[in-house]
């Protein structure tokens, strides 16, 4: 039989009930993927009872019992980390009996708070990091999606899927990388992001105005289903005229110009790195059918899509050989 290995999913409020959620599915799919260890995911909170996600979703959780054997715990919060001196007292106190610890987007500066992540490098989502790195000094703060220790003790990675790519990998260390790879296919990623890989700031850091920033996410965040440029600025705060304004004023671009480069480079990038079809990639992006897709996508790089699978093709059947030649 499989030793039970307890991990349990604190949930402050404002946690993404996407890594929640995410963090529950790779468990569960590493139990039917291998028998060396049984794992028990269960989401907790201070008090237990529903604890409100970012979105405004629910888990029902159970309360935190420090008496149970807990193997590991991913904390989980959104930007605004707030937690009592009497959790941080429980954290440290599982740490000195060595249960893994791991931060999740804002659940890494509670660690850091508690004083478990001294001399450690760790990961945070990167519109914390600026914070973080004044409030705890002796911390060293990466940009890199994840982070995990030597010892594999302590864990953190940014927001959003980055808490796969962490388990994964944790994953990876303690059963090997061919379970990391299974999960990978069995979750439907397209790669693992290893921890030499950085975070991908939006372009919103440059953007020099707040309402410029909050337009910039806007797009980030919907580059398979477009906004408007009127839906833009108005769920910005401004009218249309004055979002073009600012974005010739700072970016040397139109709304719509900018948006629709952001996306080919999307499309670019999966045509170069993914096994999607063109047309996957395309509707992906918000392109409305095959030839729109192929159109835009010449008229920015000057070639097509097939173009630059087919440049791929070529690059990889010109690489040389790693099979060794037999005696």
């Amino acid at each position: 039989m499989s030793p039970i290995r307890p991990i349990a999913l604190l949930l402050l409020p404002g946690y993404s009930a996407l890594a929640a959620g995410a963090l529950l599915e790779a468990f569960y799919q590493a139990n039917d993927l291998q028998d060396e260890a049984d794992y028990r995911p269960q989401p907790v909170s201070v008090s237990g009872g529903p604890v409100a996600a970012s979105s405004g979703a629910q888990f029902i959780t159970e309360a935190l019992d420090p008496q149970l054997p807990w193997h590991a715990l991913f904390v989980l919060s959104g930007e605004r980390a707030l937690a009592s001196a009497a959790l941080l007292a429980l954290l440290r106190e599982l740490g000195a009996r060595s249960c893994v610890l791991a931060g999740v987007d804002g659940g890494s500066a509670v660690l850091a708070a508690a004083g478990l992540l001294q001399g450690e490098r760790a990961s945070v989502h990167w519109t914390l990091a600026e914070t973080l790195m004044e409030a705890y000094p002796s911390v060293v703060w990466s940009g890199q999606v994840w982070e995990i220790n030597t010892a594999a003790s302590r864990l953190s990675c940014g927001g959003g899927t980055a808490c796969l790519d962490l388990a994964l990998a944790w994953l990876g260390r303690l059963h090997g990388e061919r379970l990391a790879q299974e999960l990978s296919l069995a979750l439907g990623l397209e790669r693992l992001r290893g921890r030499d890989e950085r975070q991908r700031r939006p372009s919103s850091e440059r953007a020099g105005s707040p309402k410029l920033a909050e337009a910039l996410a806007l797009m980030e965040a919907n580059l398979a289903e477009p906004l408007p440029t009127e839906e833009v600025a108005r769920l910005v705060g401004v009218s249309r005229r004055q979002l073009e304004r600012l974005f010739k004023q700072h970016l040397d671009s139109l709304p719509s110009r900018y948006y629709l480069e952001l996306r080919l480079n999307r499309a670019r990038r999966l045509l170069q790195q993914s096994s999607q079809s063109i047309l996957q990639i395309g509707l992906s992006c918000g392109f409305s059918s095959g030839p729109h897709f192929s159109n835009s996508y010449k008229a920015s790089f000057g070639h097509t899509p097939r173009d630059e699978r087919s440049q791929r093709a070529a690059a990889w059947r010109s690489l040389p050989s790693t099979e060794e030649t037999p005696p």
